[in-house]
């Protein structure tokens, strides 16, 4: 196997598995790539964020929704690439999936911010919520430390599927492309955006794809009852979390 030319063989770890790990790949990016683009024509800094949110909440409610749920579905699959790399290269696989997941968590911690701000905007008016969120925007938090994880954890991980022969250059280069997506809480879309997330959908789906095709195909009965399971525990988590 050579550097440039892209595995085939896709071994499937215990965790996060074929399907968790296939369906991380496949659905997060695009999920990512959607809340990014709902943004698109409000202006990038935070003032503008809320006050959209004033003028069209289910819009930005969606596009901040969709961009988190694209983050936190990306772990498994973050998890099965690592676990590609490295079965040829073992350092740049444990430190550039760590990195990565640990930057997961900060943008979700993100996302919990910026949820607050759209609810102070619910309660108090753009303008308060303006006033508040400047006056404690860029205040100490233990996650800061990880706003480095963020952009280099997609770069090792990007050195390592090429050098490992899982990307080819092409593919690598989109993935890294991850790095350059803007950091901090309540940010607009910018041409850099709309990069880093489209290049994590031409780097991970192809990957998701084959490796949801590994393997044997399941009996639809089998299929059927999974998915009537998922939505089962699924309506009963989200019933839980409104109830609590």
């Amino acid at each position: 196997m050579t550097a440039t030319t892209e595995s085939t063989a896709v071994p499937i770890p215990v965790l996060p598995g074929r399907w968790v790990g296939g369906a991380s790949l496949v659905i997060g990016p695009p999920l990512l790539l959607a809340g990014v683009l709902l943004r698109l024509r409000f202006d990038f800094f935070f003032p503008a964020q809320l006050s959209a949110y004033e003028s069209h909440p289910d819009l930005m409610t969606a596009s901040y929704g969709l961009a988190a749920a694209g983050w936190v579905l990306l772990w498994p699959g973050v998890v099965l690439l690592a676990a590609r790399i490295g079965d040829t290269y073992r350092e740049l696989a444990i430190w550039g999936g760590t990195l990565t997941v640990l930057g997961l968590f900060a943008r979700v911690f993100h996302a919990g911010v910026e949820h607050l701000g759209f609810q102070l905007v619910t309660v108090r008016g753009a303008l308060s919520a303006t006033r508040v969120v400047g006056e404690t925007y860029g205040a100490f938090h233990v996650f800061s430390a990880l706003n480095a994880a963020i952009m280099g954890g997609w770069v090792l991980l990007a050195v390592g599927a090429y050098r490992s022969g899982v990307f080819g250059p092409w593919r690598a280069v989109a993935l890294g492309l991850a790095s350059v997506m803007p950091l901090g809480v309540l940010k607009g879309t910018t041409p850099w955006s709309v990069a880093a997330a489209a290049g994590l959908c031409v780097a991970l789906l192809p990957l998701g794809v084959a490796v949801l095709r590994a393997g044997p195909v399941p009996r639809s009965a089998a299929v059927i009852g999974r998915l009537l399971l998922l939505g089962a525990v699924g309506t009963a988590m989200f019933l839980f979390g409104r109830a609590g």
